[in-house]
């Protein structure tokens, strides 16, 4: 990545593990356990949390880009080597406190881009499945092995059915098998492919710049509807798309856009 300014992880998120910056109207969001391959300890995900609502309310991010340093996993899942350590003590499975703030990407208002470059497996997966848009180099690997380590996967099981043909979801949860990046392109999991890190930052930070260049209130009403109507009958989706396109009528915004395209000029949003 390239970047600008300072990287601000500890000041926002009070954790090493996450680091947070912002640039250019989009929030950078890392992993920053390599020595872990990303793994999802108890505090990196109390950390995300933080920087995930820092994100949603700075009003001047409109984009949240994620990824994993170290350049070998974008995330390995749940920490097995920290479960096994609580198993040794007696805790039963299950039964682990979570962080307080379980804020997850799921939750985000605004689009979200994994930048996976690695290996996202397990947990690490359905991370990546909660964003809106998923870019790969073409090392990395994907796959829900949770089935090899007699635990079971959680959104990889409802949800990865909906996203790719049932099949092939059903491959990958079955045997708990790795999917190269090529094969994930293929059945639609990750919307690119890039040759190397750098080309993947650079690939990322151009998508971000398309959505950053579209009004936000539409931005964010576009994907409300989305996340909710592809849950739904056909003939329920215009009730939840009519209340969305009411405020987006009255809004500042749309006479923005059609004035300055009759200007031919670039509209300059209000967010109201």
């Amino acid at each position: 990545m390239t970047t600008s300014g300072t990287t601000q992880g500890f000041e926002i998120t009070q954790s090493s593990t996450i680091l947070y910056e912002k640039k250019n109207g989009t929030a950078w969001i890392t992993l920053n356990r390599p020595e872990r391959m990303n793994a999802l300890s108890f505090d990196l995900r109390g950390a995300m949390s933080k920087a995930l609502r820092e994100a949603v309310r700075d009003e001047e991010v409109m984009v949240v880009i994620i990824t994993g340093a170290g350049g070998r996993a974008f995330c390995a899942g749940n920490d097995l080597k920290d479960a096994a350590d609580r198993y040794a003590q007696g805790i039963q499975a299950g039964t682990e406190v979570g962080p307080s703030d379980n804020y997850g990407v799921r939750e985000c208002p605004k689009p979200t881009i994994a930048a996976i470059d690695g290996y996202a497996v397990a947990g690490g997966m359905e991370l990546s499945m909660g964003c809106d848009i998923r870019i790969a180099t073409e090392k990395s690997m994907f796959g829900l092995p949770e089935i090899k380590r007699g635990r079971m996967a959680g959104p990889g099981l409802t949800e990865l059915g909906r996203m790719i043909p049932l099949g092939e979801a059903k491959m990958i949860q079955l045997t708990g098998s790795h999917m190269n990046a090529k094969r994930a392109y293929d059945i639609g999991y990750i919307q690119g492919i890039t040759p190397d890190r750098e080309s993947l930052f650079a690939e990322v930070e151009r998508l971000a710049e398309d959505i950053q260049s579209n009004a936000p209130l539409s931005i964010e009403a576009t994907k409300r509807v989305i996340n909710i109507a592809h849950l739904m009958p056909p003939e329920y989706i215009q009730k939840v798309w009519n209340p969305e396109r009411a405020i987006i009528d009255r809004s500042e915004d749309i006479v923005e856009g059609s004035t300055a395209f009759a200007q031919k000029r670039k509209p300059i949003w209000k967010r109201r």
